[in-house]
């Protein structure tokens, strides 16, 4: 490329296209190779469950009796496989474990179990499916919003090799499908925009309704749609203004009544998956985790921890800062050199989400906005800012910058290229925090001849644990508070996660050793 070059010529020449086809190559590869290496831990766990139609208090009522049952006994409350639980009873288990997350994708993946089946593999390569229509609404957003192949295609590389999309592309969980719903209801938004005619608007609404069903934080990105329209038409009440209240309150109404599930179920339920109704932090630690955050679409932790060598932070460190310093200047230049109409969607985009949460956590307390996931409207415009200053200076006029552009963009595919390869290849991964212990606990069981695990953990764990155990392994479970009899005949008996109450109860007739604290005991 030389310095007369345009914007439409850094795709179109070879090296680029190559590139482009491979990095797309690279990220189809990457959301199904190693699907299901890593625990299945407790919220993929929850999702099966609702898949069968049980919810907790049947299968603790069922299980939790201190009788001897088998993998497989545990294994039918993982899969849609009894006629008397249909779907209906799959939405109102969301409706009363879960009313955040809407039942969309749990109603979808029950259908999708039945048909292609119910193993980890199968189960996670639904929410691949959903992590690889990522990439051409990707696409579709950035021709809508920019009219530019260039923009749209530096944007589907940074997704394609993008650590978090990867994650969240292999695990059975709805944010995928979340991550689909916000792009493709974007793009019809701004069509709506452009076209103005009642059809585009309808088709919005029903995108609305959508992605509303999807995840419950939608309704910020729809209220980032309407701050929009109002800055566009100069806060009158035009026609335009008009078409986006009817489309976007149609599409709410038909939501209403799943919220009646959320404003009455959700704030009684304090343990449920996804509520952050905690302290509040300081606020130094709610600025070090949005950074944190942040870094992550791009540029994976490599599980770094507290006792990693200082020759691996401090590199991890100079990273980071050079990749917040490259999203800074990317909201910068789009907020100063971008069109009105990029300019004030990706910057609504980014701040209406993460500003409605972090305001959330500061005035009532809670972890909502340091919660990677439910930060995805912001960094996808995070993403969308960053593949427009790429574009833009690629195509300067001036050889120094465009050449220092293209080592920039080299570079950050090939950091998001490194973090996947770290993260397929891995068995464990930060956002698994201590069902990481799973895989290791499963070795040490799988080990011995006829093992026998007593537990009085909460159920759900004792479920994820078991989709790493060999058939042979036997349970014999019962609520916390009581101590069971142990069954005869067995080689080894263990003691996965006691209560403090069962661990003193078995010591009194018992030897008991640790085996790896506190997750795993052994009777001796």
């Amino acid at each position: 490329m030389n310095s007369q070059g345009t914007i439409k010529h850094f795709i179109s020449e070879k090296r680029w296209r190559y590139l482009a086809i491979i990095v797309l190559v690279l990220g189809i590869f990457f959301r199904f190779v190693n699907i299901e290496q890593k625990a299945y831990w407790y919220d993929e766990t929850f999702t099966s469950l609702q898949l069968s139609g049980y919810n907790g208090k049947e299968v603790m009522a069922e299980v939790l009796d201190g009788a001897v049952v088998g993998s497989k006994d545990l294994e039918k409350y993982q899969y849609p496989s009894n006629s008397e639980k249909t779907v209906i009873d799959t939405i109102q288990g969301v409706a009363t474990i879960e009313p955040q997350l809407t039942p969309l994708y749990f109603v979808i993946a029950r259908y999708w179990a039945q048909w292609v089946g119910h193993s980890v593999t199968l189960i996670r390569s639904l929410s691949a499916v959903f992590g690889l229509l990522v990439l051409p609404c990707a696409y579709w957003l950035c021709w809508e919003l920019f009219r530019s192949p260039s923009i749209g295609w530096l944007a589907v590389m940074l997704m394609a090799v993008s650590p978090f999309h990867l994650l969240y592309a292999q695990e059975a969980r709805p944010y995928s499908l979340w991550t689909v719903a916000i792009l493709f209801s974007s793009t019809l938004f701004l069509r709506a925009m452009r076209l103005q005619t009642r059809a585009s608007w309808i088709i919005y609404g029903l995108s609305v309704t959508l992605g509303l069903f999807s995840f419950l934080i939608s309704i910020l990105v729809y209220l980032g749609h309407g701050i929009y329209v109002l800055i566009t038409e100069k806060f009158r009440f035009t026609k335009k203004l008009v078409a986006y209240l009817i489309s976007s309150i149609a599409g709410f109404l038909a939501f209403l009544p799943w919220m009646y599930f959320v404003v009455t179920i959700l704030p009684k339920i304090e343990s449920s998956p996804g509520n952050f109704r905690s302290e509040t932090l300081p606020l130094h630690l709610y600025i070090i985790k949005w950074i944190r955050s942040i870094s992550l679409f791009f540029f994976a932790d490599f599980n770094l921890s507290e006792e990693s060598q200082l020759i691996y932070l401090v590199p991890f460190g100079v990273v980071l800062l050079l990749l917040l310093g490259l999203v800074a200047y990317s909201i910068y230049f789009i907020a100063f050199h971008g069109t009105e109409k990029a300019r004030l969607f990706v910057l609504t985009l980014i701040f209406t989400t993460a500003i409605a949460l972090m305001l959330l956590d500061l005035i009532a307390g809670g972890s909502r906005s340091i919660v990677t996931r439910y930060m995805i409207p912001c960094f996808l415009g995070i993403q969308l800012a960053v593949s427009y200053v790429l574009a833009k200076n690629l195509d300067s006029h001036k050889l120094w910058q465009q050449r220092f552009w293209q080592v920039t963009t080299v570079a950050l595919i090939s950091i998001g290229i490194l973090s996947c390869v770290s993260y397929t290849n891995s068995e464990v991964w930060w956002t698994k925090a201590d069902d990481n212990a799973h895989i290791e606990i499963a070795r040490i069981i799988n080990q011995t001849e006829r093992p026998l695990l007593v537990s009085d953990v909460w159920i759900v764990k004792v479920i994820s644990l078991n989709h790493k155990l060999d058939e042979k392994v036997r349970f014999q479970l019962v609520s916390e508070g009581h101590i069971p009899k142990i069954a005869q005949g067995f080689s080894d008996v263990f003691l996965f996660s006691p209560s403090e109450t069962l661990l003193a109860g078995l010591k009194k007739n018992y030897g008991i050793e640790p085996v790896s604290e506190p997750w795993l005991w052994k009777l001796k």
